[in-house]
């Protein structure tokens, strides 16, 4: 009989992983035997996890694949509070480590039937003894659909140390639920040709394990009492950039702010002819309070008197942006800072943020060609070229970028 899967078979058994996951939102996760790191590169995605973690014996298969794990240019333009770290080690499950202690849910697709008989006592130990995991999710080939696959005459995989039938894995599974606190229950992916469902089962039998609450059981606690130990390799690790880091927030709020103090003092430059708009106050540098903001401005931009010296035909001016006004007018802003008064706090000490005296407005600067200047150049048809010159340096910084 020529069957076929679709989706593929490693398909189906990933994503009932993923469609968990989604229902049941685990901070922790663990893969067992993770190989190539499909399903991590998969689960990367659902944010509720907090710490993926990859455990293979084969380390050179990790590493030939581990950097597909590390975050991509979005994560890091656009950063949420979302937090995940990913930890990928060389080791075996039937040697205990501390570090995977604890989790919320740890997976063993397609891997128990690679180990040997004493190696299935040590594997039940570590993960349901010493582990301790909420959940447990194990894939294994159901031997009784093999008949439905050409070429099988034995196992599917050299390696194969064994393939359990229904009944077996079943003995097994309860055997491991009672021994050391957990129920479970069974399915599967893979369905069997019409009307042959029930009588051979899923080509890959699947079982779901739930820790009870109150776990008395003497076999988990004599375990549990056992010297921590770190017998894996840390092979690769990354933290994924996020706005609960404070420098990743502050750049990115500084970022936000100075986006919208130019907007707003572009806006209210187009609004001067037809008043001053109350929302955004300007500061002359001639008089008035703002004068020592001005000259602390031009020390901070690099400005100084050369400029005039040298005969600039440039003066300058300071827009003072309000910052209940960018609070009010920019939700990312709001969003970042939490309040107004955490906002005037995490811009006061920022290099690129040019405060007020009194810390409650970002001063922008605004420069002004001198009006008989530009008759001048006018005249001389220089704009034209200027213009067209500073375009195409734009243009081959864009190109710069890319």
């Amino acid at each position: 009989m020529d069957l076929t899967f679709s989706p593929p078979l490693h398909k189906q058994r990933h994503q009932f992983v993923v469609d968990f996951v989604k229902r049941n939102k685990p901070k922790k996760v663990v893969d067992l035997g993770c190989g190539e790191c499909t399903l991590l590169k998969m689960l990367k995605f659902h944010r509720e996890i907090e710490l993926l973690v990859g455990v293979d014996v084969n380390g050179a298969k990790v590493k030939k694949k581990m950097h597909g794990l590390a975050p991509i240019s979005t994560d890091y333009l656009e950063p949420s509070y979302d937090q995940l770290r990913v930890e990928l080690y060389q080791g075996s499950v039937t040697q205990k480590d501390a570090r995977l202690k604890g989790f919320d849910l740890v997976t063993s697709i397609e891997l128990i039937e690679h180990l040997t008989p004493a190696d299935i006592e040590l594997f039940s130990e570590v993960v349901f003894g010493y582990m301790t995991p909420k959940t447990v999710i194990i894939s294994t080939p159901n031997s009784e659909f093999n008949i439905f696959l050409p070429g099988v005459s034995n196992y599917r995989h050299s390696d194969h140390k064994f393939e359990w039938t229904r009944a077996e894995f079943r003995s097994w599974a309860m055997k491991v639920s009672l021994d050391y606190g957990y129920e479970v229950e069974f399915t599967g992916v893979g369905e069997a040709p019409q009307g042959q469902q029930e009588a051979v089962g899923f080509c890959s039998q699947i079982g779901v394990f739930y820790q009870l609450g109150g776990r008395d059981c003497c076999k988990t606690l004599l375990v549990n009492d056992a010297e921590d130990l770190f017998s894996y390799t840390l092979l690769y690790s990354i933290n994924y950039p996020s706005l609960c880091d404070n420098n990743i927030l502050r750049r990115v709020l500084v970022s936000e702010v100075l986006y919208w103090a130019e907007k707003l003092k572009n806006r209210w430059m187009e609004e001067q002819a037809g008043g001053i708009c109350d929302a955004v106050a300007l500061c002359q540098t001639e008089e008035g309070a703002c004068a020592e903001e001005m000259k602390d401005l031009m020390e901070w931009s690099g400005a100084s008197d050369s400029a005039e010296k040298q005969g600039s035909c440039t003066s300058s001016r300071i827009v003072a942006v309000p910052l209940d006004v960018l609070w009010s007018c920019c939700p990312k802003v709001r969003m970042l800072s939490g309040s107004l008064c955490n906002l005037k706090h995490l811009l006061m000490d920022e290099p690129n943020i040019k405060l007020s005296q009194d810390s409650s407005a970002v001063l922008v600067n605004h420069w002004e060609q001198d009006q008989e200047d530009d008759y001048n150049l006018d005249d001389s048809g220089y704009p034209e070229a200027s213009l067209h010159s500073n375009s195409a340096e734009q243009e081959e910084d864009w190109e710069a970028n890319d």
